[in-house]
């Protein structure tokens, strides 16, 4: 698959199992991670891999998390079973730097766009995955866990592993015009 097919072919994939990429297939994940635009230098991401008996353990601090903020059972089952939906996830975290020419939101934007690179190069090698965000990104405990000081930020749990699901390589047509203006 070319680069442009797979750019306009994308498409996350939530049911994922063994295996999940290891070895030369993940380091070219992370290396693509560290691709990504860098003004200043300043290589504002951090990657955190989750698996193996650190999934056990994300789940344990999401359930405790989950009932720090008293949800229902519901809830707190769900937060602690989503680290089993994939067989790694990596953990991004944008790590922040006080720089005057870098603002905050700029080393997010980077540290999202690793995002975006480590999962294009994980389809590009037949894996999959999705990217998830949501509450537990900017909940203390979970920030803790992660190493996360007071300026950095999670923008997001990479999932990854292999689809169980067949998804579709025909370029859907989308209607560009809602998003594309001109000045």
């Amino acid at each position: 698959m070319d680069a442009l097919e797979l750019l306009k072919n994308r498409r996350s994939a939530s049911r994922l199992a063994e295996p999940a990429p290891a070895g030369q297939g993940l380091e070219n994940i992370l290396q693509a991670g560290l691709r990504a635009p860098d003004h200043g230098g300043l290589q504002p991401w951090r990657f955190i891999l989750v698996e193996n008996e650190g999934r056990e353990r994300f789940s344990q601090l999401l359930e405790q998390a989950a009932r720090e903020q008293q949800l229902d059972e519901k809830a707190i089952e769900k937060a602690s079973q989503s680290p089993f939906r994939a067989p790694l996830i990596i953990t991004v975290v944008a790590h922040c730097t006080e720089h005057s020419k870098v603002p905050q939101w700029e080393q997010v934007v980077s540290a999202g766009c690793a995002v975006m690179a480590m999962q294009m190069a994980a389809q590009a090698q037949g894996f999959n995955g999705i990217w998830r965000s949501g509450p537990w990104t900017d909940h203390p405990k979970v920030k803790a866990a992660f190493g996360c000081r007071e300026q950095d930020a999670i923008v997001g749990f990479l999932y990854l592993g292999t689809p169980q699901l067949k998804s579709s390589t025909t370029v859907l047509p989308v209607d560009s015009t809602p998003f594309i203006s001109y000045f």
